[in-house]
């Protein structure tokens, strides 16, 4: 495999896939994404791996999406979510277990990877945010499935006010599975792996496909639209722009 910035390891039947992208802090660039779905199409095709952690080197496990450089022409925008959104879809139908072990800040779209995983494990040192908002933008993916984890009332509050929360927070609220002491992350993640893959593989994967498989393609396509539309105004682009340039951005509702 030619991975530019995800590393790939196998280890007692299970896939440990690291997003190495430090200097972005793990950002969804374009790059990141390619590398994972050729790191997940050679698990899917290893008939020895039975299941899949999936974590962030140094103190992100995915800060979210990579917009420096964005262009703002429809074309761009459409491209963008139609890779995206089918990307996050795709995780969730993967036929084998994924456990995201969440070493450190986990926001937008780092979130929203985190989630179309199957159990979350957390270390200590872990942040969990939906900060689109405060660039005039909103989570697409995490709209369709973060009420099914928290409640109506807490996704709300979360995409809203983009509040960074704990990962102790996020095990209170039923966000995450489990949190673990920074140290004991990867090791708690595969014992988890293990415990996972010791049971009937054809009944693992039938209990995964039923609880995802309310996520239909007029979810994803209205998802896409919205967030298409989201892309192309004014306080989008003054919301990325004021991100980008660490100041605090003017939205004026257009």
């Amino acid at each position: 495999m030619d991975l530019k910035v995800v590393l790939y390891e196998k280890k007692d039947g299970v896939a440990v896939i690291t997003m190495n992208y430090p200097e972005r802090l793990n950002a969804l660039s374009s790059q990141l994404r390619a590398d994972l779905k050729t790191a997940y199409d050679e698990a899917l095709n290893d008939k020895d791996i039975k299941a899949l952690i999936l974590t962030g080197t140094d103190r992100a496990f995915c800060a979210g999406a990579d917009i420096s450089g964005f262009k703002f022409d429809m074309a761009s925008i459409r491209r963008f979510m139609g890779e995206v959104m089918p990307f996050l879809a795709s995780m969730e139908k993967y036929p084998k277990p994924i456990i995201a072990a969440v070493n450190g800040l986990a926001l937008g779209g780092g979130l929203e990877i985190a989630i179309s995983a199957d159990i979350i494990i957390a270390s200590e040192k872990a942040r969990f945010g939906v900060p689109e908002a405060a660039i005039g933008l909103a989570p697409a993916f995490a709209i369709i499935r973060l009420h099914q984890l928290v409640g109506r009332a807490k996704s709300k509050e979360l995409s809203m006010t983009c509040d960074q929360i704990s990962a102790e927070e996020a095990l209170r609220i039923g966000l995450i599975s489990k949190v673990v002491p920074h140290e004991e992350l990867m090791n708690a993640s595969m014992e988890m792996a293990k415990k996972i893959i010791s049971k009937a593989p054809l009944a693992v994967e039938f209990i995964k496909s039923s609880v995802n498989r309310d996520l239909h393609g007029e979810e994803l396509t209205y998802a896409i639209d919205a967030m298409c539309g989201l892309f192309a105004t004014e306080d989008a682009k003054e919301g990325m722009d004021a991100f980008l340039n660490k100041r605090k951005p003017n939205f004026k509702g257009l």
